[in-house]
């Protein structure tokens, strides 16, 4: 049977060995029921490292990217954090715990529903989802402090750049093939863009006007 409190504790103290050394993000990991975002047949399997399916071709990330995309995007209580790509939910679980007011967008009619659904019976309130074209960010809301996007494109939507505050940072993955990427990260100093690459990665296709 499985044990989520101690399962996520294990997890936990996996990520603080892998590098993980922000605390909230440490806290909230170990408090979001990561179980309850994927089908009950693959519970068993929900604290692990590894990369699962969630249906209409999309996974929920391993929970040391989660932990390490969390991380780099330096977010903090109070902010307001827009997700392109909300999945399963759990990214944007996490951020709530976190503190942030967290606007998310999600492309596929099932999953919104699906998401929806289970985001609303764990009555996390800072989550406002919506069903969209992602690359198209989400401008009523806009600015955003952060912007995650969990899903990898050709480019970074210009929409995105345009909807970034001043003095806030968008973490996306970009390459120039599909699932395969260099994870970004940039930031809006005095109007301008600076960007850095963080390292290899491997995320789900970016759909939309501003994707493949």
């Amino acid at each position: 049977m499985l044990d989520p409190r101690r399962s996520r504790q294990r997890m936990v103290q996996e990520l603080k060995r892998s590098g993980i050394t922000d605390e909230a993000v440490l806290q909230a990991m170990g408090t979001v029921p990561r179980h309850l975002f994927v089908e009950e047949a693959l519970r068993v399997q929900a604290y692990e490292d590894i990369r699962l399916p969630i249906g209409y071709g999309q996974t929920i990330s391993q929970p040391s990217t989660v932990a390490l995309m969390t991380q780099r995007l330096e977010a903090r209580p109070g902010m307001r954090v827009l997700e392109i790509g909300t999945g399963s939910g759990y990214q944007a679980a996490v951020l709530a715990v976190m503190g942030c007011r967290v606007y998310t967008v999600e492309r596929l009619a099932e999953l919104y529903h699906v998401t929806r659904n289970l985001l609303q019976q764990l009555s996390l309130r800072a989550i406002h989802m919506v069903r969209g074209d992602g690359t198209l960010g989400l401008p009523a809301a806009a600015p955003f402090e952060r912007i995650i996007v969990t899903a990898g494109g050709p480019e970074i939507p210009h929409p995105l750049l345009e909807q970034l505050a001043e003095g806030g940072i968008l973490l996306i993955p970009v390459g120039d093939r599909p699932r395969t990427q260099c994870l970004l990260r940039v930031r809006r100093r005095a109007g301008r863009f600076l960007t850095e690459n963080l390292g290899p990665a491997n995320f789900v296709d970016l759909v939309g006007s501003h994707g493949w």
